[in-house]
């Protein structure tokens, strides 16, 4: 089992999202290799999106734990 972070997943798939955008960008790709690159890179946004918005909600839960914490120390 790989021992990777959502950071480095995170950056990973982001990487490739980038090398994605500068192959379109070339404008000299086929149509078929466009529309593959286009849809692999949409795939690839959404997971990004799905590790930012569960990285979010950790970041709400710690808040609200350390919220919660410190009411009740007072």
């Amino acid at each position: 089992m790989p021992d990777e972070t959502p950071v480095a997943t995170y950056e990973s798939l982001f990487a490739q999202l980038q090398d994605i955008v500068t192959r379109l960008e070339t404008g000299e790709l086929p149509l078929a290799e466009s529309l593959r690159l286009y849809e692999h890179g949409v795939q690839l946004a959404a997971q990004c999106q799905q590790l930012l918005d569960t990285a979010e909600l950790r970041i709400q839960e710690l808040q609200i734990g350390h919220t919660a914490s410190a009411d009740w120390k007072e």
